[in-house]
């Protein structure tokens, strides 16, 4: 889960509250573990923890995904806006789900969640791997002493230092994202092409070589940078210009200045997120990857333009009141 962008100081004459842990992306690996004699212990509640987390929330995520690559099983039914205005509506994600239960059972909501659980435990234990070889106390803090120009340039350090992270956490634990990806995406078809973590790599590695491990990373990673630089900027020169102290609730709002830039900036990187899963299943093989659901793909760019066209950027960002649009390209079983 993303945490909250960092918070930052203006000009003296208007202090801010001590430095927060950098923004991280929903997506992506787990946040930073503990040093010390108690770091092994710490690293394995990091890893339980977000093990709990990712299966939890694994359903969302999976019926995400299907809406993502464009399946819908279900008609769209008739419905009325906030106003009065007819439209149709797509099943939500309980009515989704429900549906999946229904052909699979309530064991099918788990599907693609073991390569999930690993790519996350990988991306937790390289984090901490790399705070040990770079300790995170190198980068100064940003203080009440700090003027704008001083205050930016560790704004700039420490999100640098956290973009560099994620990105290589990111790397490692793609392929088996992907991994994850193409199991859950066996729904749409009914196929068992992908079973298993280490038959799947097989798979992958006869079929796509070792490129195909890495299908829809550039996105990804474009995403988390756009979205750590965006967040953590956005906070600093909203805190420094735009909230006083003469206000009686401005450390109040500083501090939920983070949160809110991080959903803010998490929904206009979600393309990228989009882009990137779709390219991961698309031409493996799978119905999912092929036409009628979706184009043969050259290239992320060119995935990016088809959806654009469309009107489909956002397919899947909504669960819960998901309008027909005229672009939309699924197919309707």
């Amino acid at each position: 889960a993303r945490d909250p962008p960092p918070a930052h100081r203006a000009h003296p004459r208007h202090p801010r509250p001590a430095a927060q842990p950098s923004a991280r992306r929903m997506d992506g690996g787990s946040g930073g573990l503990g040093s010390g004699d108690n770091a092994p212990t710490t690293e394995a509640l990091f890893v339980a923890l977000g093990a709990g987390v990712t299966a939890l929330s694994h359903p969302l995520l999976y019926v995400k995904l299907l809406i993502q690559v464009g399946h819908e099983p279900m008609p769209p039914t008739l419905g009325t806006n906030v106003l009065g205005r007819k439209v149709l509506y797509l099943p939500s994600f309980f009515t989704y789900a429900k549906y999946i239960v229904q052909v699979d059972g309530k064991i099918g909501l788990f599907r693609g969640l073991s390569p999930r659980l690993m790519s996350n435990a990988l991306s937790t234990v390289t984090r901490g791997s790399m705070k040990k070889v770079f300790p995170p106390d190198e980068i100064e803090q940003v203080s009440n002493k700090d003027d704008m120009k001083t205050s930016l340039k560790k704004v700039v350090k420490e999100t640098s230092y956290e973009m560099m992270m994620q990105c290589v956490s990111r790397m490692l634990a793609h392929p088996l994202h992907v991994i994850s990806m193409r199991c859950m995406v066996q729904f749409v078809g009914r196929e068992a092409k992908y079973s298993g973590v280490l038959s799947s790599i097989g798979k992958i590695f006869k079929e796509e070589g070792l490129l195909g491990f890495f299908v829809g990373l550039i996105p990804h990673l474009l995403g988390d940078v756009v979205f750590l630089w965006g967040c953590n900027l956005l906070a600093h020169f909203i805190n420094a210009y735009l909230v006083d102290d003469s206000f009686s609730q401005a450390l109040a709002i500083r501090s939920y200045t983070k949160f809110v830039m991080g959903i803010a900036v998490s929904m206009l990187t979600y393309p990228f997120l989009l882009v990137g899963d779709l390219m991961a299943v698309n031409n493996c093989g799978l119905q999912a990857g092929l036409p009628p659901y979706s184009p043969v793909f050259k290239s992320w760019i060119h995935c990016w333009k088809y959806l654009s066209v469309q009107g489909q950027l956002f397919r899947g960002s909504s669960l819960l009141f998901r309008r027909v649009s005229s672009g939309s390209c699924f197919a309707l079983e």
